[in-house]
């Protein structure tokens, strides 16, 4: 295979390129590792420094924020040059410059924990998310390019289940060098732990960059991945783009403004009041992204020069759906460890909730290595057989991960129930994106109404099993969105990597929902248990995406669940 050779000749390519796939999968892992990790930095920085609800969520706001200006900054620069800048210098070396930020990032977080300065950690966590975002926007198209471009969501599935096993490692990781043991710490001590051990795993995550991106630069069996065809111009996509952020800027301002107000002294129905004045200005920064995109696509469609890869209607509903996907992933599991800290989810303080958090991201891990099975030539009977045995393994390592932590996995166990439902919805759908995307938001969308409507175990498992029915929506968003954008692929993947801005947006409205709810209520646990309803629009949304996006491919003649 040629080094200088374009995304739409490699997606011509019928054999997958195993050895780069190979290597391909190790930044994945970093991905997961670092954003399942911050899952358990969350409640350790809301006891730790004081926080809020709201407040606690400014560390998936800085990271996911990362992914949107990088993305943004990349397509900014190659908007007015008529070619993008990720294609021209290549996937491979856009992994290993996205690789090296990554590891400036790491640098800049040990200083910051140093000092123990939360402002500093947020810094540091941006910083690793623009490299992230360097990286994703390269990797998952070239993902797609290693081989059968109608298999291409099977090889991210198979790079999202090793992505997935650093998810569930990372909160048991991120764990125990925060508490420095399994045993249970009350909230109060938290505050007087130092993170001294913190700076010891930075360090390792930083040369963990470093040794990754040397082993991608001189790896000679991974291709360059070069494209030296121009693109359209895309001024108005640009522009299109610049308003949404300079709108968001406007919302979000007034939110971190109303934090100077001094509320020690304020009355039940002050602190109602004003937890309504936030929640008015972040819904709205929701509203500007979904009204903004719409807007697009509708444009776009009747004049279509200017826009490019925006003129098609399916990577524009496509980028709405990352947005939405990536946030309610998110969100989950970034407010779980509030609501098993209420008595009527098990109470649980912070120290313990990592084996929980452990399992949400092991779910995704579950569902993606199951959905890998896609990528290799098996025979029917061995695929149907791996199908039940696969994800059930998976479920047996992310018990072992805890088990071998010193974790009690007891509460853990009877989730296999949740799994076989899996399972079986794997069997219906039978790796179809259009398909399983459908079943999977369904199915999300009933687990988040069972949590909403039951406490204790139930309710755990239910709000758990996002994780499972999230597992599949990446690979399956990206194969939809990005299916006949031809030499626009590229810069498609870009203004999707972007919309992982819904992990910066949904996350802290849920947060400052459950704020909110609980604002006006005597019953503890109230406005996080109610805050899931985010979720339940989320997963509707999802619903709608695949439906629709399927029937609008139909009518472009493409039909991937057909030829799956």
């Amino acid at each position: 295979m040629s080094d200088n050779i374009s995304p739409v000749e490699l997606n011509k390519t019928q054999s997958t390129n195993y050895p780069a796939l190979t290597i391909l999968v190790t930044v994945f892992f970093f991905w997961g590792f670092i954003a399942a990790g911050n899952s358990v930095f969350i409640p350790f920085c809301r006891h730790f420094f004081h926080l809020d609800q709201f407040q606690s969520q400014l560390i998936d706001f800085a990271f996911y924020l990362a992914y949107y200006l990088g993305a943004l900054g990349l397509f900014a620069f190659g908007a007015f040059r008529g070619n993008d800048p990720v294609a021209k210098m290549g996937y491979k070396k856009s992994i290993v410059f996205g690789l090296l930020l990554s590891a400036i990032g790491a640098g800049a977080m040990i200083t910051a924990v140093s000092v123990s300065a939360f402002a500093g950690m947020l810094l540091g966590l941006f910083i690793v998310g623009l490299g992230f975002s360097l990286q994703q926007t390269a990797a998952n198209p070239f993902a797609i390019s290693l081989g059968n471009p109608a298999t291409g969501a099977g090889r991210i599935n198979f790079c999202g289940g090793i992505n997935s096993f650093g998810t569930a490692i990372g909160p048991i990781v991120v764990a125990i060098a925060l508490f420095g043991s399994t045993a249970a710490i009350t909230d109060e001590k938290i505050a007087t732990l130092g993170l001294d051990k913190v700076m010891i795993l930075y360090s390792a995550v930083g040369l963990l960059f470093l040794s990754a991106a040397a082993l991608f630069f001189f790896s000679k069996k991974v291709p360059a991945g070069i494209s030296t065809e121009n693109t359209e111009k895309s001024q108005k996509a640009f522009y299109a783009l610049l308003v949404l952020t300079v709108l968001l800027i406007v919302m979000f301002g007034p939110v971190f403004q109303s934090y100077n107000k001094d509320v020690a002294n304020y009355t039940k129905e002050a602190i109602t009041a004003l937890e309504t004045y936030r929640m008015g200005w972040l819904f709205g920064a929701l509203a500007v992204v979904v009204v903004s995109l719409l807007v697009i696509k509708s444009v776009a469609s009747k004049n279509p020069k200017g826009w490019g890869a925006m003129q098609y209607p399916q990577l524009v509903l496509g980028m709405l759906a990352i947005f939405v996907y990536v946030g309610v992933e998110v969100a989950i599991v970034s407010n779980f460890g509030e609501l098993l800290h209420k008595p009527a989810f098990g109470g649980y303080k912070a120290s313990e909730v990592a084996p929980f958090i452990s399992m949400y991201w092991g779910s995704l891990m579950i569902g993606r290595w199951t959905g890998s099975l896609a990528a290799f030539n098996l025979k029917p009977g061995i695929r149907k057989v791996l199908m039940l045995v696969v994800p059930l393994v998976a479920f047996g390592v992310v018990l072992g991960v805890n088990a071998v932590s010193q974790y009690d996995i007891k509460p853990l166990l009877f989730y296999v129930l949740l799994v076989f439902v899996q399972i079986a919805a794997f069997f219906y759908t039978k790796n179809k994106p259009a398909k399983s995307l459908l079943v999977f938001a369904i199915l999300g969308m009933l687990m988040m109404l069972v949590g909403i409507f039951t406490t204790g175990d139930v309710a755990v498992y239910a709000f758990m099993s996002g994780g499972l029915f999230c597992s599949i929506m990446w690979p399956a968003i990206f194969n939809l969105s990005l299916a006949g954008l031809g030499k626009y692929t590229t810069q498609g993947s870009a203004f999707l990597v972007m919309m992982i801005l819904g992990g910066a947006v949904l996350p802290p409205i849920q947060g400052k929902f459950a704020d909110f709810l609980q604002s006006g209520s005597d019953v503890v646990g109230f406005g996080i248990h109610n805050s899931y309803w985010i979720p339940v629009l989320a997963f509707a949304y999802l619903a709608f995406f695949a439906f629709y996006v399927n029937k609008l491919l139909k009518k472009q003649g493409i039909d991937y669940d057909g030829a799956i």
